[in-house]
């Protein structure tokens, strides 16, 4: 039995993985693939991938493109969700601020630096064309750590998936004073060289079964009232993520990974751009 290491935030964009792990389907396959939970996002995942604590990953994009040009032995290796984010811009419940224009110059709560919520905070500051220099910025590791920042004032805004937070919106813990949406697909699966050069058979299986999980997956019956329990989320909820997600089985585009390059290079976030090749694998090349 060859054992994989896979790590993904507690989100519903990832329960392909669990109702394809809960099936059975890479056991069959003689694969154990051990799902690890990583509350804290892009950035805890890229770092666990440069300790070798996981060997793939379900990652935002822009996060893994920066930590591979910053020296993360890892590659891309498909697009998993190809459309993009939307990030809810949220403030306490008791907050002073109703309007994003406020925001200019206050905290921003990240779980770390490297994250989405870190990397979105910049592009967020650019589309309203705010100094980014003077982004400042406290880490609170994860949603758990946003509340109590937010709520105590230890910071002014939070920038998570809209859905996820949602909750936290109906019970009145958070206001969301607006959306910002990624420009581009907003998870990639991304696996160490080292696994690539080793397990390759093994990483073309997982891609096979997730694959045939994630094109059926909408029309799985009674997916929404799935969905809505295991994640607490209301039905309408849910069904408008629905409406909005489309999963991907392909490779992710060249000029994708330069979009994101240029926006990052703008941004003083990475200190050089690469060619996409590098920063690719293409688990079933052209013949």
């Amino acid at each position: 039995m060859n054992t994989i290491k896979i790590g993904g935030v507690p989100e519903h964009f990832n329960l392909p993985w669990h109702l394809s792990i809960e099936d059975g389907s890479y056991l069959k396959s003689n694969i154990h693939l051990d799902w690890i939970e990583y509350p804290g996002g892009t950035g805890a995942m890229c770092e666990a991938l440069r300790n070798k604590d996981i060997d793939m990953a379900i990652i935002l994009t822009e996060g893994i493109v920066k930590d591979i040009i910053d020296g993360n032995p890892c590659k891309i290796i498909q697009t998993y969700i190809q459309t993009p984010l939307i990030w809810g811009i949220h403030v306490g419940a008791n907050s002073n601020y109703t309007n994003l224009s406020e925001l200019e110059n206050t905290k921003a709560a990240i779980s770390r630096y490297g994250s989405g919520s870190h990397l979105m905070a910049y592009i967020n500051a650019q589309n309203q064309n705010w100094d980014t220099s003077l982004l400042k910025f406290e880490v609170v590791k994860n949603l758990n750590g946003a509340v109590g920042a937010l709520t105590n004032g230890d910071a002014d805004y939070f920038m998570w998936e809209h859905f996820t937070t949602k909750p936290l919106v109906d019970n009145g813990t958070f206001r969301r004073v607006l959306d910002c949406t990624t420009p581009w697909p907003c998870f990639v699966i991304a696996v160490r060289e080292e696994i690539l050069d080793t397990k390759i058979e093994e990483i073309k299986t997982i891609l096979n079964i997730i694959n045939r999980t994630t094109v059926d997956f909408k029309h799985i019956p009674s997916i929404d009232k799935t969905l809505a329990l295991r994640y607490d989320q209301q039905l309408e909820d849910i069904n408008k993520w629905l409406q909005h997600t489309e999963w991907s089985q392909s490779l992710i585009k060249e000029e994708t990974l330069n979009e994101v390059q240029d926006y990052l290079f703008n941004l003083d976030i990475i200190s050089k751009k690469v060619k996409p090749k590098n920063l690719l694998f293409d688990v079933n090349p052209p013949i």
